[in-house]
């Protein structure tokens, strides 16, 4: 059995994820999909941490706030 803690372990995956997919989506539509994606990952994450909150509500939250963020900070067109 490891000494590795599951919070850890869900860390270990998610911040090279979160950083793979970070840079993608030029439109719109394709910022608020990572973003909810990479925010209902975290949301987990912190869920499955904390147990204050569940795992599927950490990540319902986390997803509804990363699509939210990531549809917001879309880049306008520069002329």
């Amino acid at each position: 059995m490891s000494n590795v803690s599951m919070p850890a372990r869900v860390g270990a995956v998610l911040i090279p994820l979160a950083l793979i997919v970070s840079a993608c989506g030029d439109t719109w539509g394709q910022r608020a999909v990572t973003g909810g994606a990479i925010g209902a990952g975290a949301g987990a994450a912190v869920g499955a941490a904390t147990g204050g909150l569940s795992v599927l509500g950490g990540a319902l939250i986390g997803g509804a706030v990363g699509a939210g963020v990531g549809a917001a900070t879309t880049p306008g067109t520069r002329y």
